[in-house]
């Protein structure tokens, strides 16, 4: 996925916690095997060849993936959509730039073949939004199954799953960004962080973020970061990508974010609003010295 996982467990049974990290890690590696978009051994490779001409089946881990999709889609009124793989590619950020889909992308799910048809032509699907949390949840249910039960997890830095708390503590201390303006306390839940700047590209006169919004394909403003906080990565992952592109359209955020979720939106000017369990995040602030 283009990206480095880590796993920190809190050391019980050094030998059958290694080995459970390693099968965890496995489990990623796996993950990364069938959704990468940086090989074209991937199912969703070959879903984006052929799809667009006739259904293609998917192993049912990834038809569920993608039927949550749709729902997180319409959930989150579009703003939030793994059919953006062309646009992302007119941006610059995957491979040479290409000319942008002449119409919004689309597809179609069978459940009786457990396939996938695209709607359009120029359709392809980017899951960089939503794999390393889908990832990051398999991997901790595998380690909670070989009785791990403290341990953080995380993908490139930004998708982040906590299972119980540190042994001298009552939750595992994330801090967020290297700006380090919050920190969130996580038990048994999970963060998500999204901001453009992560990854820019050039675009013509202008640089710009990689978090665009799918109805007309512009980017969200570069100043941008969203925090999420929910009961898993994959949603928290989903969910931070939904509340910037929410915020750039200026729709409200309350009415938008699930009732189990927590959001933080920084609009790069030293303002942040929370929806939710503002006492998850703390600005730094409000913070003693700590290890991070």
């Amino acid at each position: 996925m283009g990206t480095r996982f880590e796993l920190v467990l809190a050391r019980e049974d050094e030998p059958r916690w290694r080995a459970a990290g390693e099968a965890a890690l496995e489990c990623i590696e796996a993950c990364d095997e069938r959704w990468s978009l940086f090989s074209s051994s991937s199912l969703v490779a070959r879903v984006n060849r052929e799809a667009a001409r006739t259904p293609v089946r998917l192993d049912p881990e990834l038809y569920e993936l993608l039927e949550r999709c749709l729902a997180l889609r319409e959930r989150f009124d579009g703003a939030f959509d793994v059919a953006i793989g062309r646009r992302m590619r007119a941006l610059g950020f995957r491979g040479e730039p290409q000319a942008a889909p002449r119409a919004r992308e689309g597809f179609e799910l069978d459940s009786t073949t457990r396939s996938i048809r695209f709607t359009t032509p120029d359709t392809a699907l980017d899951l960089g939004s939503i794999a390393k949390g889908h990832a990051l949840d398999l991997a901790a249910q595998l380690l909670r199954e070989q009785g791990v039960d403290s341990a953080l997890l995380h993908g490139g830095t930004s998708s982040v799953i906590a299972l119980g708390a540190p042994p001298d503590a009552q939750a595992w201390r994330v801090q967020i960004g290297s700006d380090g303006a919050h920190e969130v306390l996580l038990r048994d839940a999970a963060l998500s962080v999204s901001a453009p700047r992560g990854r820019t590209s050039e675009a013509g006169p202008e640089t710009v973020g990689h978090i665009v919004d799918p109805a007309d394909g512009k980017p969200v403003p570069l100043g941008l970061r969203a925090c999420v906080v929910a009961p898993s990565a994959r949603e928290a992952d989903a969910a931070s990508t939904a509340a910037l592109v929410l915020h750039a359209r200026g729709a409200a955020l309350e009415s938008a974010r699930p009732h189990d979720q927590t959001w933080l939106v920084e609009d790069g000017r030293g303002d942040a609003l929370v929806c939710g369990e503002a006492s998850l995040f703390r600005t730094i602030h409000e913070l003693a010295p700590t290890h991070r």
